[in-house]
């Protein structure tokens, strides 16, 4: 295993590299350390917290990929959010380590659905999903096999159907 440290301005990140898992597809790890400051009055992982872990492991294994959004916007791939699911299963609490699996369970030529169990002392904690579409400069909707084959190429690798 394969530990990289980052020091963000929200919070420390231990993230580690791609997992092959199955033969067919592969899985991103990504651990966050729930800080004080995320949680609520009743000592909880406030609910909204668990949206921008999602987005912190998503961009991460984009750049992990070699496909960082700074790399996509300069090849004039646009990537926004058209909808997230969040199912809370338990609550963590301060200094948690909450574990995030990543797979791409859809995708298709124009978005691309992530999916994110995170679990916390091997216990699932929360369950989510985000779905993106793909667009141009000017906003219009790209086939991202054909406009960006290599981010295609990456994103396929962590397609599963399960």
């Amino acid at each position: 295993m394969h530990l990289i440290t980052k020091i963000s301005d929200f919070a420390p990140l231990i993230v580690e590299k791609m997992l092959p898992l199955y033969a067919n597809f592969t899985i991103m790890i990504y651990k966050h350390k729930i800080q004080y400051y995320e949680t609520d009055k009743q000592g909880v992982t406030h609910h909204s917290n668990y949206i921008r872990i999602m987005e912190e492991t998503r961009v991460d294994a984009m750049e992990q990929m070699g496909f960082g959004y700074e790399r996509m916007e300069e090849a004039g791939v646009f990537s926004p959010v058209m909808g997230v699911t969040c199912d809370y299963k338990r609550p963590t609490t301060f200094a948690d380590i909450v574990e995030v699996e990543l797979t791409v369970p859809e995708i298709s030529r124009l978005k691309a659905r992530f999916a994110y169990k995170m679990t916390c002392g091997g216990k699932v904690v929360c369950l989510g999903t985000s779905l993106h579409c793909f667009l141009d400069r000017n906003g219009r909707p790209v086939a991202i096999e054909e406009y960006f084959p290599e981010f295609y190429n990456e994103l396929l690798k962590l397609h599963t159907t399960e």
